[in-house]
């Protein structure tokens, strides 16, 4: 979109901030950059430039402006959308690859050499992986630095820098402010209760539903992993570097976000997985805009407009649940996973509420015993043939996987059924297109709106959603009474 430079002025003196995320506005008179919704009186057309990320703003020598926050901006709904190099690469630098393991792991990832990776991103993006992941850093420092009381050096290596010198000069060049400085001007914002839990504010595009999104999750929750506590969704989160908790509550303008972890270099890692799970850099506008122009959806769209599309943390662990929820009751379902948690998920602490566990990984669940598991011999077939799979790594479900080769190869295993590949493609692998028309629930709703009743039908029908199908079977599925439809009350 920086390339359309009329429609970027427009979104500028319009303030929409619609745009918040798709592109950014380079001041040259006064070297910053903001978002399109700064309120700032707007410059002269002929002193703004475009950038396509913070990073590439950053690298022309502009800093982020301290009023607007850019870096703060909710991400690109492309990156989610989708499924190409560029954008399962920045799914994966989102996911703190680089930080982990430079650009050579990133390139081992995605299949392709670093310098076609380097090629890709800087055509696009304006910015190469380093210079993306180091936005990220400094996105994270400044988080840390307001946040909290950690002493900066902390703050440093938290945020993945090598060295204190570099973070001070990356915080300097980015916020024209130095660490300390930048902490004594930090805005009242969240502050935790808890001790050593990190208060934060996740952004969004207006607007939000959250009663779907909030409500799948604590409906299908599994106990000792997941609970719905005093209004928010608590769960556990297992990070390259330790382990952690969440608590994320729905607010009017953005998510409450509680964190607190083992080791605070998996911060944004752990932010990346919440607003995927989330759905939290969708596009609502474009989303609704096009459900609405079918008759027959439009009425439920205007209704109860910016539903999201629950996801997940762990792309690993929904497959695992999504086989044991095959033909059986969203409860049977949570009592499979449960089991599975106590006998091979790893214990921790909860101060704070009824987490236990941490789910179980791929590798710990390679060593159960398929005649423990109460449930018929093909479904225990199919789900070690899935773990089996997922632990050998011959299965790839990450940020970084390419969608239909995943499609395939779970379409390929015994016992994997379509239902199930396409639940996986949308709430593991974050395809917005993915579509369930052999989903009971989802063929009553349509045919009670007077749609076609049959999958084939269904899919024909279903062309005009595209490429935003997965939405629409939120839309539908909102149409009947079940739990998980709707915000949790307690």
């Amino acid at each position: 979109m920086h390339t359309d430079t009329e429609r970027c002025l427009r979104a500028v003196r319009s303030k929409d901030a619609r745009f918040d995320g798709w592109f950014y506005t380079a001041v040259l008179t006064t070297g910053i950059y903001c978002r399109p919704s700064c309120p700032v009186v707007p410059p002269k057309p002929q002193n703004m430039r475009f950038y396509p990320s913070a990073a590439a703003a950053q690298q022309a020598g502009f800093r982020a402006c301290k009023r607007c926050r850019p870096d703060a901006s909710p991400g690109s709904p492309q990156w989610d959308e989708r499924a190409d190099l560029v954008a399962r690469a920045m799914r994966l630098i989102a996911d703190g690859i680089v930080d982990r393991e430079g650009v050579p792991g990133l390139a081992a990832r995605l299949g392709y050499s670093t310098r076609q990776i380097e090629r890709q991103l800087l055509a696009e993006l304006g910015a190469g992986p380093l210079a993306l992941a180091r936005a990220q850093r400094a996105q994270t420092a400044r988080l840390l630095v307001e946040t909290s009381g950690l002493p900066m050096a902390d703050v440093a290596f938290a945020a993945g820098f090598a060295s204190i010198r570099t973070f001070n000069e990356t915080v300097r060049e980015v916020f024209a402010l130095s660490p300390s400085r930048l902490r004594q001007r930090a805005r009242p914002g969240p502050r935790a209760a808890v001790p050593g839990t990190l208060a934060l504010r996740l952004p969004f595009r207006l607007p939000l539903n959250p009663d779907n999104l909030f409500g799948h999750l604590a409906a299908t929750a599994v106990p000792g992993v997941e609970e719905w506590r005093d209004g928010a969704y608590r769960r556990t989160l297992d990070l390259p570097y330790g382990h952690g908790i969440v608590a994320l509550a729905p607010r009017p303008d953005y998510i409450d976000c509680r964190l607190a972890l083992t080791d605070l270099r998996d911060l944004a890692g752990a932010i990346a997985r919440c607003r995927r799970m989330l759905d939290l850099d969708a596009d609502p506008e474009a989303v609704d805009g096009l459900l609405r122009e079918d008759p027959q959806l439009a009425p439920f769209v205007a209704k109860a407009p910016g539903r999201r599309v629950p996801r997940t943390v762990d792309a690993d662990e929904f497959a695992v649940r999504a086989v044991l929820g095959q033909q059986v009751s969203t409860a049977a379902a949570r009592t499979h996973a449960g089991r599975l948690v106590r006998a091979y998920g790893t214990r921790i602490d909860d101060p704070a509420g009824g987490l236990t566990h941490l789910f179980p990984s791929a590798a710990a669940l390679a060593a159960l015993d398929p005649e423990s598991l109460a449930m018929p011999r093909t479904r225990r077939a199919t789900l070690t043939g899935v773990i089996a799979v997922l632990a050998s790594g011959a299965l790839q479900l990450g940020v970084g996987s390419d969608r239909e080769a995943a499609r395939a190869q779970l379409a390929a295993l015994p016992g994997v059924g379509p239902w199930t590949v396409e639940c996986i493609a949308m709430r593991a692998l974050g395809d917005p297109d993915a579509f369930l028309p052999t989903d009971l629930g989802l063929r009553r709703a349509a045919a009670g709106l007077g749609m076609p009743g049959t999958p084939a039908a269904l899919i024909r029908h279903s062309a005009i959603w595209r490429p935003w199908r997965a939405y629409a079977v939120q839309y539908l599925w909102a149409t009947d009474a079940h739990p998980i439809n709707h915000l949790p009350t307690n």
